[in-house]
């Protein structure tokens, strides 16, 4: 690195505790998302709870536990996200948070419009020789619109965050008001193949293979269906990879050479992806890896782009979906548990390419009632006020451990048949019914 970049890098390096002593009662300071998070920075600001007041904190999918939430001063911070994780739920359960419902492919008007950052606590890479730093694992999803809205920015320089390549996914130095160096491990969460004593994962996945067919380009989320599917995937041959999330499962099958990208038209013979969460092997993976393209949201999950890869393959899960077809994928009645996130643009997206197909995948229950009886995640209809995710005429295959069935060219009657065919046998006879009194069946 050149002299004057040392230099450069000197004289704006704070300790945490300075750069959180920028911030003032009323601002609006955006702190990360997911993997990258600017933590040491948020503890330092944690630290100063009982000097301030009202600071509303920008943040989304916050995984560690975050100091924030439990601040002597209960004044003293408010929080703004567009997509609820772990951490942002135990702000919502506070009613402490303000949720705006956007698809992640739209998510640079969040940032323009909804949340304007005085301050930016941007987690990113070790430095080059050029002074220029990535935005991580997750932070070039969407750190690229925040860096254009905020007044001040702060980087977080953390060597365990991975330099990944692709579009706008680099900051430089002379960017910087100041620099914090911090080196914070990531959270992880565990890579491996399912288990074999989930009988239900590994039958829905069984259904999911048969329909992904050689030189397919898959999207796959988190969850044990969309695992199983990843490490099952090991026969297939010259697949690509377009997905809003990196997981393990994909790069294995990268090192495999089972995803090759040899087909795809968008971005060919990379894998593009909008954020990555999984083991640490993974963010090792993803440094200064040339085969990897990460990209913002409204690029990545863009249906229009989604949909230039042929056979693209998408798979989603939902936590309910009624007998006319209405997927809820991000909450249960009112309650906020998730966000809208990029099911609309992948399901949109995958059925608009050639040989497309989108898929929901789902366990037809959720525990039990207080009669002991399952509960079904199949409803003849929605409580009043439920959020819908995806509307029914944008869903096309349904999966449950029961079988598979495309509902999209079904009239209504035959729509409710073939759902309620999906659900737990106990509770067929009830759905059958209550269908019935609806005037459906």
């Amino acid at each position: 690195m050149k002299e004057s970049l040392k230099r450069e890098f000197a004289e704006k390096e704070r300790t945490a505790a300075q750069a959180a002593a920028l911030v003032q009662s009323g601002q609006n300071v955006y702190i990360g998302c997911c993997t990258s998070y600017a933590r040491a920075i948020a503890d330092a600001l944690a630290a100063r709870s009982e000097e301030l007041e009202n600071v509303t904190i920008g943040l989304s999918n916050i995984f560690p536990p975050m100091s924030l939430l439990d601040c002597a001063n209960p004044k003293a911070f408010h929080f703004c996200t567009y997509f609820v994780g772990y951490e942002d739920r135990r702000a919502l359960k506070a009613d402490n948070l303000d949720y705006t419902s956007v698809h992640l492919g739209q998510v640079d008007q969040w940032c323009y419009h909804t949340f304007h950052p005085d301050i930016a606590f941007l987690d990113v890479s070790s430095p080059d020789e050029n002074g220029y730093m990535s935005h991580g694992a997750s932070g070039c999803c969407m750190h690229p619109f925040i860096q254009e809205e905020a007044k001040t920015i702060v980087l977080h320089i953390n060597r365990f965050s991975p330099y990944v390549t692709g579009e706008r996914t680099l900051i430089h130095v002379s960017d910087a008001d100041y620099v914090v160096f911090a080196d914070v491990e990531k959270e992880t969460t565990p890579g491996g193949p399912v288990e074999e004593d989930d009988p239900d994962v590994l039958a829905m996945s069984r259904f999911l293979l048969d329909e992904i067919p050689d030189g397919g380009c898959i999207q796959l989320g988190i969850g044990e269906v969309a695992t199983a599917v990843g490490f099952g995937l090991t026969g297939k041959n010259d697949l690509g990879c377009h997905t809003e999330l990196m997981t393990d499962s994909i790069m294995a099958l990268m090192k495999a050479g089972v995803i090759n990208n040899s087909r795809p038209k968008f971005i060919p013979h990379k894998s593009v992806v909008g954020f990555a969460f999984g083991s640490r092997e993974l963010y090792q993976y993803l440094d200064h890896n040339e085969n990897m393209y990460f990209g913002p949201f409204p690029v990545v999950n863009d249906p229009r782009n989604i949909a230039r890869n042929d056979n693209m393959i998408s798979i989603n899960t939902a936590m309910s979906i009624d007998l006319f077809g209405q997927v809820a994928a991000e909450g249960m009645g009112t309650r906020q548990f998730s966000g809208v996130g990029g099911q609309l643009d992948y399901v949109r997206g995958a059925q608009m390419a050639k040989g497309g197909k989108s898929f929901f995948a789902f366990k037809s229950t959720l525990g039990k009632n207080p009669d002991g009886s399952p509960k079904s995640r199949i409803l003849p209809y929605f409580p009043p006020a439920t959020i819908v995710t995806t509307p029914r005429a944008d869903v096309q295959y349904v999966v449950t451990e029961y079988g598979m069935v495309n509902l999209k060219h079904l009239t209504v009657r035959d729509r409710a048949k073939a759902l309620i065919d999906l659900a737990h046998p106990d509770c067929r006879a009830d759905l059958t019914a209550q269908a019935r009194q609806l005037g459906i069946l």
